[in-house]
């Protein structure tokens, strides 16, 4: 779906209740009607819909549309040959089944180590099926043998996002949800953890231990003779040398070996970039080994100290004290530009953990993104290890799902093809970054990136270079590429039905009929082959060949089709179940031509429908219930809903329905 809207409502939508659809209606063109009764319309057109043809259908429904009576909403039917299938961004094997047993073989025989990686990879491959629960399985198995702290961070981050907002509410981004895998606090730990999905985290909830003061932990160290001292400026620091000593193997050089330093009683520091406060920190540290007492700009300073003098035990103490109190986007976005000066890995972590768990809605800040999106930026990540395919595969996974067309989703993948190293890496980051490059119509810039994902071995990849140069008016070339590629491989129903665009008349539809046999799943030859009929005014056998897919796959831009038909033959009963249907699949369409929202149609609709009580309703559910039928008892389920909201014996049968 383009992503680009005119509803500001938009921005702020809720996230999705039932199943996420990977399969978004993009490419079908409907030509809109303005309220001056502009004649232009498609050919294939059943009619366009208007608030007086729906009022003349029910004359008692006269004065509630009266306000809205001259508003012409568009929604026309297309023709058939303006018609295109979407390119699907995920990987597509010749041999699905093939590709998952090889893949299951080398996770039977993997190190533990490369099994989170070996996961990433099932699930980009089962992400063509659709199956939200298998692939939530295989993230969440990455996420159980992740031993790095940037995998736990990302895998744990992704799993919150796929729960969405609705299974989050009264829960800040840091909070712990009680669920092991997907604690913050857990994650910053480096190692494998054995742990189950059903494993209840133990970390405090709600309670902070009180921190001592400088005072009470001098108190309670022993008394030791001051043997040297270290002068900044006017103030001198005295210390301990041996302790000072054991910070490093710098200062024992330095205070024990062949310096001058090693006789002296006082030193002599200014020019070294701590300042007396700090020093006196690393004084008190170097005998108490705590650092809760002091305030985050002075843990820093010992930080930048640590990295100056290898006080290896000091940094790490600094990394993790800071990675603890990192709690905010403002948090994170001052001190990650401090842990990647400093090189603290766990420090920017953190910042990231808390700007992943903000997703999207982190996706808006200009200065999250310039962390992410430039080279510049994945070059600073990779000075702490942190440029990571996997990383940039869960942003560029959120920013396609907001936006298929924005500079930040260029970017993204972008920064996905420069972490790739392994084929299948290279394949889906060229190849994504192909369809959306096609998306906003930079075709030759497209058919370069299809051509790299089909270079790193993936097939699927040549339909996007075919489709490319279609669109750069070369139909014939992009014929002869599709069919060559039948030649030399087992042909499958996706290349029956990109080698039918570059068909005409009978040879067109004999290359979708075949498509069909071999990929019953495949909604775009249905929707053709119905448009084909309703152009021979034959909308009845349109409306029976889109029974034929929603009958086993319920495609939200099938049933939109189906509506408009069914619209076009005033039945305007049966077109708002299948809008009501298709609003419980995705709450927030808009058609196809992003110009009208679900919500709207269903509106109108309902002024010209006899509205049922909720008594009705309830008989009506169980007739289409029991009579096994998902559309009408999704429909009559998103009525009852409106009438009652958070019913929650009604949100079960909707959720029983969805599992379906």
């Amino acid at each position: 779906m383009k992503a680009t809207c005119v509803y500001t409502e938009k921005k702020n939508r809720t996230k999705m209740r039932g199943l996420k659809l990977v399969e978004r209606f993009k490419s079908t063109q409907v030509h809109a009607l303005n309220s001056e009764g502009t004649s232009r319309r498609n050919k294939a057109t059943g009619g366009a819909i208007t608030i007086r043809s729906l009022v003349s259908k029910s004359k008692s429904n006269t004065t509630k549309t009266s306000a809205v009576a001259n508003h012409v909403v568009p929604l026309e039917l297309p023709s058939a040959d303006s018609l295109e299938p979407s390119m699907e961004p995920y990987l597509k094997p010749i041999n699905l089944v093939e590709a998952l047993a090889e893949l299951y073989h080398r996770q039977e025989c993997c190190l533990q180590s490369e099994k989170a990686s070996l996961c990433v990879e099932q699930f980009t491959l089962l992400r063509g099926l659709g199956d939200q629960k298998l692939l939530r399985r295989c993230i969440r198995t990455a996420r159980q043998n992740a031993g790095d702290v940037l995998s736990k961070v990302v895998l744990s981050a992704w799993l919150r996002f796929e729960r969405r907002e609705d299974e989050l509410e009264g829960l800040s981004s840091m909070d712990c949800g009680g669920c092991v895998i997907e604690c913050p606090k857990g994650n910053l730990v480096h190692g494998f953890s054995p742990c189950s999905i059903n494993d209840r985290c133990q970390c405090p909830q709600g309670t902070k231990q009180e921190t001592s003061t400088k005072e009470s932990v001098r108190l309670s160290l022993p008394d030791e003779e001051n043997d040297i001292s270290f002068c900044i400026g006017s103030e001198e620091i005295d210390c301990v040398r041996w302790r000072i000593a054991a910070l490093s193997d710098t200062f024992k050089a330095m205070l024990y070996g062949g310096f001058a330093e090693s006789k002296m009683r006082k030193i002599v520091f200014s020019q070294n970039g701590i300042c007396s406060k700090g020093m006196r920190a690393v004084e008190l540290y170097s005998r108490a080994k705590r650092l809760d007492f002091f305030c985050p700009m002075t843990v820093l300073e010992m930080l930048s100290f640590a990295n100056r003098f290898c006080c290896e035990e000091m940094k790490a103490a600094s990394d993790v004290h800071l990675a603890s109190i990192v709690e905010s986007v403002d948090d994170a976005l001052i001190f990650i530009d401090y842990g990647l000066e400093e090189r603290a890995p766990l420090l920017v972590a953190s910042c990231l953990q808390v700007l992943l768990r903000e997703l999207p809605n982190s996706l808006c800040n200009s200065n999250v993104m310039n962390v992410f999106c430039s080279s510049q930026g994945r070059k600073r990540l990779a000075t702490v290890g942190y440029d990571s395919f996997l990383l940039y595969y869960f942003l560029s996974q959120v920013a396609m799902e907001e936006s298929m067309v924005s500079k930040t989703t260029v970017m993204l993948l972008e920064r996905l093809g420069e972490c790739a190293t392994e084929r299948w890496q290279k394949a889906l980051a060229f190849h994504q970054l192909g369809c959306v490059l096609l998306e906003r119509k930079e075709y030759k810039d497209a058919q370069h990136s299809f051509e790299a994902a089909a270079e790193a071995g993936h097939l699927y990849s040549v339909a996007g270079v075919a489709r490319t140069k279609y669109k750069q008016g070369q139909p014939y070339s992009a014929y002869k590429l599709i069919s060559s590629l039948m030649f030399e491989h087992k042909p499958t129903g996706w290349m029956y039905q990109e080698r039918a665009l570059y068909n005409m008349g009978r040879e067109k539809g004999v290359d979708l009929d075949v498509a069909t046999e071999l990929d019953p799943t495949l909604s775009f030859p249905y929707k053709y082959r119905a448009l084909t009929k309703v152009e021979e005014k034959q909308i009845r056998a349109g409306i029976l060949e889109l029974d034929k897919i929603i009958g086993f796959k319920l495609s939200p831009d099938c049933l939109e089709f189906r509506a408009r038909m069914f619209i076009a033959l005033k039945d305007y009963d049966s077109a708002i179940r299948d809008i009501r249907a298709l609003l419980t699949l995705e709450p927030n369409y808009i058609t196809s031509n992003e110009k009208i929202t679900g919500k709207y149609l269903v509106h109108l609709l309902s002024h010209v429908v006899q509205q049922k009580s909720q008594a009705e309703c309830w008989i009506q559910l169980y007739e289409q219930w029991s009579s096994v039928d998902d559309v009408g008892s999704l429909a009559i389920i998103h009525q009852m809903l409106e009438n009652d909201p958070g019913k929650s014996l009604l949100e079960f049968r909707q959720s029983l329905l969805l599992l379906r």
